[in-house]
């Protein structure tokens, strides 16, 4: 992983998927709103179920490299299973780059506008599944 990223760790659920990406998920409404619009960095992917309350996600940048298609639907089924699509079958949701997420004026918490998104249909993880993925306190960035 690149240099460790600082961010408050209480207001997100972190998972280090295989490749070493870190995905950080928002834990409130407020917390989204905190990780979509302050932490994320323009080159970050964000996530969040389509049409559906849930949280925000986001696949952080790595220098030099992208992401391949197993870690971006990896990130979109932990954004599925933090919605409230957790028991569905196949969920769509969205993504794309952080620099295409903005919040509005005078909008509730939780609520951004993006541009430029992309879809993809994935299974919501499972609880076990979520488990393996968390991230050791050792490997996360520190509060």
């Amino acid at each position: 992983m690149d240099e460790p990223r600082e961010y408050d760790r209480r207001r997100v659920f972190e998972y280090e998927l295989p490749g070493e990406w870190l995905v950080i998920v928002g834990r409130t409404s407020q917390d989204n709103d905190w990780l979509s619009i302050k932490v994320a960095h323009p080159s970050d992917w964000w996530f969040h179920a389509k049409s559906l309350p849930g949280s925000h996600t986001l696949l952080l940048a790595q220098l030099d490299r992208e992401p391949d298609r197993t870690a971006l639907e990896q990130a979109a089924a932990l954004a599925a299973y933090h919605s409230k699509a957790r028991s569905a079958g196949v969920v769509p949701v969205s993504y794309t780059r952080a620099e295409n997420v903005t919040k509005p004026q005078g909008v509730k918490s939780g609520t951004v506008q993006i541009r430029r998104e992309s879809t993809l249909k994935v299974r919501p993880m499972t609880p076990e599944e979520v488990k393996i993925l968390r991230a050791k306190p050792s490997q996360s960035p520190p509060s």
